[in-house]
């Protein structure tokens, strides 16, 4: 069956309202569409947590730093549907520009240092969108748990951060990135890339994994960083934004793995930004 399609706030507050006189729990999985194994390993996550389950898929334009970026964006609502069959959610909430950012509409949520460098170096306004439309999204859905994956890892933090410190009713769970066989994080962006581009692409992760081993063994950040910034060019990436070794909670620069830390990366690969992240130790 279908899941039900909802594009209206007052048709999913009529919705959710009447779970919540049920005493069931819901859960959200925020997607911009296009979805992948990644996105439906957060749809299972959710089943397995809540009676009631969300998926909202809206390209918001408030968190692209790029016209062009927004407008080459995958749609694929149609497929996205069929996808979710299998895995029972209840509703899929699909609000348009009007629903989302009405006319007058003109309140930004901002979250300070977690959000200063990585991505927020490079995309300007980036995370005050994100943060802006999952703000609403919560409230929207009045949900109890929310599901985001890993492989945004930045974004998780963010969205964590947000809730904690707007106290909103909302436990905010990460789940572990879905990769392809060839160690590729699965993103909707994948969908962009060329034959050619793809047999490229898992080459980050690769340099990262091979980066993480030799500072776990020791090796200088710096060094290892450019080996790996190396490896990527040649295998065709033309940008590498950063390479960062940062801390799992703060998101802190480390020069060495001596606490939990995180591996993350942004390069371009025949025009389409890639993202990846691992955990270091």
């Amino acid at each position: 069956m279908t899941p039900e399609i909802i594009r209206t706030l007052v048709e999913l507050r009529s919705k959710v309202a009447g779970w919540k006189a049920a005493g069931e729990s819901v859960a959200v999985v925020p997607t911009m569409g296009a979805l992948h194994q990644g996105h439906l390993s957060l749809v299972r996550a959710a089943k397995e947590a809540c009676d009631r389950v969300i998926v909202t898929i809206f390209i918001n334009p408030k968190q692209f730093n790029n016209p062009e970026d927004y407008k080459n964006y995958p749609r694929t609502e149609e497929e996205d549907a069929r996808k979710l069959i299998a895995l029972k959610a209840d509703v899929v909430y699909v609000p348009d520009g009007e629903q989302m950012y009405p006319n007058g509409f003109a309140t930004t949520v901002s979250v300070e240092g977690i959000t200063q460098g990585l991505c927020g170096a490079h995309r300007a306004g980036h995370f005050d969108g994100v943060a802006t439309i999952v703000t609403k999204l919560f409230t929207q859905t009045q949900a109890d748990k929310a599901f985001f994956g890993e492989k945004d890892y930045q974004q998780l933090q963010v969205v964590t951060r947000l809730a904690r410190d707007l106290d909103l009713p909302i436990e905010v769970i990460g789940c572990p990135t879905i990769r392809e066989e060839d160690g590729l994080a699965m993103s909707s962006r994948n969908l962009l890339l060329s034959d050619r581009a793809r047999t490229w692409a898992p080459e980050l992760h690769r340099a990262m994994e091979e980066m993480s081993e030799g500072l776990l063994a020791g090796g200088d950040l710096e060094t290892l960083r450019a080996a790996a910034v190396s490896r990527v060019e040649r295998a065709g990436f033309t940008q590498v934004e950063y390479l960062d070794l940062r801390s799992a909670d703060q998101l802190e620069l480390m020069t060495t793995p001596d606490r939990p830390a995180r591996l993350l990366a942004a390069a371009w690969l025949a025009g389409v930004r890639l993202i990846d992240n691992i955990a270091v130790g």
